[in-house]
């Protein structure tokens, strides 16, 4: 399999970069959020979907007492392979996963996580429904979503930089996807169709996204993720055009130094 292959099965370079620059840019800060709240409820049996390269994993390993069984699933087995490399504090059964077609028996486990995966799923009443199998009776389901371009500034510089090198799909692609989830009301609609009576507890958490540049950061929206596929696809070269362009996007934003942005996203709550 050659590089590129590779690339858009995220291994090699992709699951790198994530891990590398976006996770720190994006994730840690909300991943410590979302594993706490798990630890609070105190489960016996934790499963995490959409897991990535364990942002959350290890957060919930190094909470977690070292008796709770802890499985963290993903789709890609290029996130699940530098999450194994990375390692965590303690044991993780990872596993390869569909969260639309979860490999467990029902009612098996006590706490279903998913950290900004659920933007990536097809169907979500259908993914909630899934999670919802899984868990036990009084379980709970805990997931975040990013809000929307608005009011996520590092996304929002980078995807109107970039919006005129990509086709009319890709060029929503940070809109279209990833904060395209974040009406209260749909997602509520959505956990209802999945099968959820209860009314979810909805937290608007608004944080900081940081990097030590603005070409750190630029790799990692451009190169770390999804829409990396999308801007390849426009041909050769153009994923390091993109990265320049939202480079200098960055710089003309926040300066030639580190950057500090506003970033904002739901965490929501649900009991079975």
């Amino acid at each position: 399999m050659s590089a590129a292959e590779n690339d858009r099965s995220f291994t090699g370079s992709i699951a790198q970069v994530y891990d590398d620059l976006f996770v720190p840019l994006l994730f840690e800060d909300y991943a410590r959020d979302l594993a706490a709240r798990v630890a609070a409820r105190g489960p016996a049996r934790v499963l995490e979907i959409a897991a990535g390269t364990g942002a959350v994993t290890r957060e919930l390993a190094r909470l977690l007492p070292a008796d709770t069984v802890l499985i963290a699933t993903d789709l890609n087995p290029g996130m699940i392979a530098r999450g194994q490399i990375v390692g965590t504090a303690r044991p993780v059964e990872w596993r390869q996963a569909d969260a639309m077609e979860l490999p467990f028996e029902d009612a098996t486990f006590d706490a279903v996580v998913c950290q900004f995966g659920v933007m990536f799923f097809p169907d979500k009443a259908a993914a909630f429904a899934e999670a919802r199998r899984v868990l036990q009776p009084g379980g709970t389901l805990f997931f975040n979503t990013w809000d929307s371009l608005a009011d996520n500034d590092v996304p929002r510089t980078v995807d109107g930089a970039i919006a005129a090198l990509l086709s009319d799909r890709a060029r929503s692609f940070m809109g279209r996807v990833p904060h395209g989830y974040h009406d209260v009301s749909v997602i509520t609609e959505d956990l209802a169709c999945g099968g959820f009576d209860r009314p979810p507890e909805v937290v608007t958490l608004a944080k900081r996204s940081r990097a030590d540049s603005s070409r750190k950061a630029a790799m990692a929206l451009c190169q770390g993720t999804p829409m990396r596929l999308e801007i390849e696809a426009l041909g050769p070269g153009m994923l390091e055009e993109a990265t320049a362009i939202a480079t200098r996007a960055l710089a003309r934003e926040y300066g030639a130094g580190p950057i500090d942005g506003k970033i904002q996203a739901h965490v929501v709550t649900v009991e079975r």
